[in-house]
């Protein structure tokens, strides 16, 4: 076989190895721990009517 030829098997091989989905360890959930702040000058009710407002858009 020369340099370049086509392969059938070897391209089966790597269309089986391409198509395998495997899981790592990068896929699990991150849990992350800490706070939250919000500064402004709006109330609560408020933030909510504004919240209801863009929903309805």
């Amino acid at each position: 076989m020369s340099m370049g030829a086509y392969d059938e098997a070897e391209h089966e091989r790597r269309e089986r190895k391409a198509s395998e989905v495997t899981a790592s360890s990068d896929d699990e959930r991150t849990e992350y721990n800490g706070s939250v702040e919000y500064e402004g000058d709006d109330s609560t009710e408020q933030l909510l009517d504004q919240f209801k407002q863009i929903q309805s858009e």
